[in-house]
């Protein structure tokens, strides 16, 4: 870990000048990092049940009747965060060779589809399915149910044959085709809080979907949609005059949101990522969204901060720091240099970007600090800049993992030059 400006300065110098030994050492030193962090997620993560004493339950058949339980750990929940961790824990099986990180996320799919028909059965309607142990895997009734939990699910497919998952996958691609709401340009919207809002996040539970559903499918339909879904996006969102998007926009009174909030930013960007990399080369669209992330990410470099972080509400000096956001952008900017959609002249916004990481959010022990919570859209500013922040929350861990992975991949590409 680089312990001022002037270190790190001088490792920029000797990757760009071909210094393999140095940059070697700094690989290894980052990947003992994600290692750690995937790690704590392994150590924390327990497959099960428990009711509200504490007591544990391995699955469906040893609970009894009417007694209520929740999940035993947070990281065996049916939620789309779920998805970008096990996402990011296959992408580190495939950069290590370690089976344990792909175990990790068949594990999880295969423990919600073994337990929820026994949840279903009981399910009454006297709370909202979110709210019930795997609602969100039978239900379907919103994005965040199935959208980015399915784009896992499909990378899982690739080594399990399970019918279930099959059938889960047809429905899914059903639902988000012709169930989930759209507007009269068939851009994704929800119902809530206000009729037909859009909600920035919702690119990134429909277009990593998407994108493997084409390539599932050998349908271009899903490519020709997810390509819809971000020139619309960008179309209500966009804010030219600093360069940022907005969190939501309104269809009832055509106005957006408050907050260029910087999350919602973040799953902007990597659901163009998501795409960019299963789109054939020369497929109609393909450079415009190419150029789309280009210019979202060009406006990003300019907020910043100097230790390589960014900001809850990225135009707001005086809002936090906050991890996900910050771990979204350092991918996205070295995904993009590594692929060649993006000049390499903006890989030290990605470097410092994840040394800002190491330095400030990742415990020795592998913990992640400062995510924010799962967050609603809100015309309150205030609520972006007090929404809590905790350490090891859902909605982040899975994004330094793969920020990691990213930036390994660019030092050793940066060392070869």
């Amino acid at each position: 870990m680089y312990k001022n400006k002037k270190t790190f300065s001088i490792f920029l110098i000797l990757c760009f000048l071909g210094a393999p030994i140095f940059a070697q050492q700094s690989i290894q030193e980052d990947e003992a990092v994600v290692r750690k962090v995937a790690d704590f997620i392994l150590s924390e993560t327990v497959l099960g049940f428990k009711d509200e004493k504490g007591k544990a339950f391995k699955d469906f058949k040893t609970i009894p009747k009417d007694l209520e339980v929740g999940f035993a750990s947070k990281y065996g929940e049916w939620h789309y965060t779920n998805g970008v961790i096990n996402l990011a824990m296959m992408h580190l099986a495939k950069h290590t060779g370690e089976q344990q990180y792909f175990d990790f996320a068949k594990n999880h799919i295969a423990f919600g589809f073994d337990n929820y028909k026994f949840f279903q059965n009981r399910f009454k309607n006297d709370r909202p399915h979110h709210r019930y142990p795997l609602g969100q895997l039978w239900t379907m009734l919103e994005l965040d149910d199935f959208g980015a939990i399915s784009a896992s699910m499909l990378e899982v497919m690739a080594q399990v044959d399970r019918q279930d998952y099959k059938d889960y996958i047809v429905n899914g691609a059903e639902r988000m085709s012709k169930g989930q709401v759209r507007l009269y340009d068939q851009t994704l919207v929800r119902t809530f809080p206000q009729e037909m809002t859009l909600w920035a996040d919702d690119l990134y539970m429909s277009v990593p979907f998407l994108s493997r559903l084409a390539v599932y499918t050998g349908e271009n339909k899903y490519f020709d949609d997810a390509i819809l879904q971000i020139l619309n996006f960008d179309k209500y969102l966009w804010n030219a005059s600093n360069g940022l998007y907005y969190h939501c926009y309104y269809s009832d009174t055509e106005e957006n949101g408050v907050a260029h909030w910087a999350r919602s930013n973040g799953w902007l960007v990597l659901a163009q990522v998501h795409l960019l990399e299963r789109l054939p080369e020369g497929y109609p669209g393909k450079e415009k969204v190419r150029k789309n992330l280009e210019k979202q990410l060009i406006g990003l470099s300019r907020y910043q901060d100097s230790d390589g972080l960014w900001r809850q509400l990225l135009d707001k000096n005086d809002s936090y720091q906050e991890t996900s956001a910050s771990a979204m952008f350092v991918q996205g900017f070295a995904k993009a240099i590594n692929e060649g959609w993006i000049d390499k002249k903006f890989a030290p916004v990605a470097l410092r970007g994840w040394e800002g990481l190491k330095k400030i959010m990742i415990t020795e022990d592998g913990q992640v600090k400062d995510i924010c919570v799962g967050t609603g859209i809100s015309d309150d500013l205030v609520f972006y800049y007090t929404r809590p922040a905790k350490a090891n929350e859902k909605h982040g861990v899975g994004s330094v993992i793969d920020a990691g992975i990213e930036v390994f991949k660019l030092k050793e590409s940066m060392a070869k030059k």
